[in-house]
């Protein structure tokens, strides 16, 4: 099967597995999902992330985070752009994710980064998800 949208996949995994009530979800591995993964682990979403060799692709597994009363983290994880329709804005343009309270994650040419960092460094790109 031919997956058209691996970080949407790696998006709706993390949702199921906090739905479900998980401590870990494991996926295949690219260099944008352990980016990703290192910036929520960064912001504090999840606890930690780590990548093994298979002998194919790779596996990423992510510890996820829960706090005190077993409430998850992300409250909510959605993909911005799109293959069928890309979403890119300026530096200036970036919209805020429940008004500075959540992230957006950017893919710039400085490499991924989230909303705050992109604007710091004046740079702007694609909006890959936002994240509360």
């Amino acid at each position: 099967m031919v997956m058209t949208d691996p970080l949407a996949d790696m998006l709706t995994r993390i949702r199921n597995a906090y739905k479900a009530g998980h401590e870990t979800v494991t996926l295949p591995s690219s260099k944008l999902k352990e980016k990703v993964a290192k910036i929520l682990r960064d912001e504090g979403y999840v606890d930690a992330y780590k990548s093994e060799q298979d002998g194919k692709q790779g596996v990423l597994s992510i510890h996820l985070r829960y706090d005190a009363d077993h409430r998850p983290m992300v409250k909510g994880i959605q993909r911005v752009s799109k293959p069928g329709l890309r979403q890119y804005a300026k530096s200036n343009e970036i919209p805020a994710v429940l008004d500075g309270l959540g992230i957006m994650i950017v893919s710039t040419s400085h490499g991924v980064m989230t909303d705050r960092q992109a604007r710091e460094q004046n740079v702007g790109g694609e909006l890959l998800c936002r994240v509360w």
